[in-house]
């Protein structure tokens, strides 16, 4: 057994940290302006300061919420920024007139996430094991790319560093639950992507408790959701779909905006020069300029936090009601949306999503040489699998007596701290 293991959940939404000595892992709480928690958010918030070198400041997690809360107009705030990790043709992102790489995000990002936690991460761990999706998001991922700015970011982080599959990680904390051998699959349904693993789980006391039998993934999950939300309540009154005039020509407005707009790792990064000009170009040709007005003023008010808050709020509320109200407004730019949003509404902006996830299942089971009736339970883990059409297409394939849940923020790094003390984690890298 190592004297102690960090697993570490770095999610496209939040990210969880675990430490494991001699005995169980124990999740490390942040003291946060708002609640002490485990969860600490996958963001950033750059501000100018002339006393810091470089001239730009930055924080991460619950912070950068409370420096952007404080000053939104002054700020940059940027989230989901791993969605782009296996992007080639995300180079850097601006902010100020700096340029950060991938893993430069990622680096400021884990330099806050450690020095907000303070004692318990004062002693770098002997072995780190770190969370991968199965498949990264994004069009035409490259893994290789993403495990080279991986490597990078975490590069001093911890004398032995390994990846493993998310779903890994948390099937190794279910597998604590069950006291027979079973075949599980594991779904973990994150903010970019969905991924599963079938896991054959032995008695407990054997020598290897867990044996990965096959894996699948889809860069489809919770941010893909709100863009589906976004897309149909908001985009419409941004000048989708408009028109705007080149010389004697009528022309539909690039869709490229609309889908940066859309996209919580691209939305931000739209505030710079050469975007902002193309955009207020736009304005003065539109056949409705003030559509692109209002896109205008959201992104030059760095209103994207409150209106993907909002559309968290209603997934949220549409996962333990019928109807909900979707709300988002503000004054200074001049917008203001209400509207009554049924369940049933959104399952189906979604369903064409929900097939293409559970294909991704089917992958999984033929990896693993499995069918349904050979999985005797099902564990469903991850924010996203909290939304009822998520739960209901597990129900209906398995059914609900094989279903279990629980720890849908926090399983993955309990379980890849846990992993971190075998004697062989080869075994379980990815």
């Amino acid at each position: 057994m190592v004297t102690q293991a960090l697993g570490l959940d770095f999610g496209t939404t939040n990210s969880v940290v675990a430490l494991a000595g001699a005995g169980a892992p124990r999740l490390v709480e942040f003291a946060a302006p708002v609640e002490t928690s485990a969860v600490f958010r996958s963001a950033l918030c750059f501000w100018e300061d002339d006393a810091v070198r470089g001239g730009v400041n930055a924080e991460a997690g619950p912070w950068a919420i409370a420096e952007y809360l404080e000053y939104p107009q002054g700020s940059r705030f940027l989230q989901s920024f791993k969605s782009v990790a296996a992007s080639a043709t995300f180079e850097h992102a601006s902010v100020f007139d700096k340029r950060y790489r991938f893993e430069d995000l990622g680096r400021l990002f884990l330099d806050r996430l450690v020095a907000h936690a303070g004692e318990a991460l004062r002693d770098r761990p002997r072995r780190v094991v770190i969370g991968r999706p199965v498949e990264y998001a994004g069009a035409r991922p490259d893994a290789a790319l993403a495990r080279q700015r991986y490597d990078a970011m975490f590069a001093g982080f911890g004398a032995e560093l390994h990846y493993v599959y998310e779903p890994l990680g948390a099937a190794y904390t279910y597998a604590a639950r069950l006291s027979e051998p079973a075949t599980i699959l594991v779904a973990d349904f994150g903010g970019g992507t969905s991924d599963f693993s079938i896991v054959q789980v032995g008695p407990p006391g054997a020598a290897r408790r867990c044996v990965p039998l096959g894996h699948a993934g889809i860069g489809i999950a919770g941010d893909r959701f709100d863009y589906r939300i976004i897309d149909r309540l908001v985009l419409p009154i941004l000048g989708k779909g408009g028109t705007y005039r080149s010389f004697d020509k009528v022309l539909e407005i690039p869709r490229g905006y609309f889908t940066d707009f859309a996209d919580w790792s691209r939305l931000a990064l739209m505030r710079n020069r050469r975007t902002m000009e193309a955009l207020h170009k736009l304005h003065r040709n539109a056949s409705d300029p003030q559509a692109i007005g209002r896109m205008i003023a959201i992104i030059e008010h760095e209103l994207g936090y409150p209106l993907y808050d909002a559309v968290g709020r209603l997934k949220r509320a549409l996962s333990t009601g019928e109807s909900a109200r979707f709300e988002f407004a503000s004054a200074e730019a001049g917008i203001a949306i209400e509207a009554a949003v049924r369940r049933e509404d959104f399952e189906g902006w979604i369903a064409e999503d929900l097939a293409r996830i559970e294909a991704t299942v089917d992958r999984a089971l033929a990896a693993a040489g499995s069918t349904e009736r050979s999985i005797d339970r099902v564990f469903l883990t991850g924010g996203s699998s909290l939304i009822p059409a998520v739960r209901a297409l597990f129900v209906r394939r398995f059914g609900e007596e094989r279903i279990g849940a629980g720890g849908e923020l926090t399983s993955i790094a309990h379980g890849l701290a846990l992993i971190g003390q075998e004697e062989n984690i080869a075994a379980w890298a990815a």
